[in-house]
């Protein structure tokens, strides 16, 4: 896991992580806040239940937050709050186990926000580059509403 966290923070400029991991999830399959910290990488869990639960409003939403300030100035998404400290510019790691249905739900959330999409155009975005995603009924009403809520401004 060392050399995977090296390749990130290096090759990727990795400055966040957004896990969607239960707890006992980062015992087994991952780093947990901790270990990011020690590599100078910030650490956001967003606890969800796998494939039967999707994470709610509150989650997604924090987690778009998450990813928004490690945005360059010029690129940061409307509607998002700005005011929590400015950190520099870089990628965020969002995952779960599998990369399949919590992580791929909270990347929707932030593509529609980001290039105003729907839910349908977010996935099929997302399928090109991670055709092993899978979402089911929760995540696609997830990003349904959450598309209600912050992405279609009437």
């Amino acid at each position: 896991m060392e050399c995977f966290t090296f390749q990130l923070k290096e090759e990727e400029n990795m400055k966040g992580v957004v896990s969607m991991n239960e707890t006992y999830e980062l015992k087994i399959f991952s780093n947990d806040a901790e270990k990011w910290r020690e590599q100078g990488v910030e650490f956001l869990q967003l606890a969800t239940t796998d494939i039967f639960e999707a994470p709610d409003q509150d989650k997604l939403f924090e987690g778009v937050t998450f990813i928004n300030r490690f945005l360059p100035t010029d690129c940061k998404l409307s509607g998002v709050p700005t005011e929590c400290e400015q950190v520099n510019s870089g990628s965020v790691y969002v995952h779960c186990k599998a990369g399949r249905t919590r992580s791929a739900t909270l990347v929707g959330c932030y593509l529609m926000m980001k290039n105003g999409w729907s839910p349908k155009e977010a996935v099929n975005y997302m399928r090109i580059r991670r055709p092993h995603i899978l979402l089911h009924t929760k995540q696609w009403e997830a990003l349904d509403i959450f598309h209600r809520r912050h992405v279609t401004r009437t």
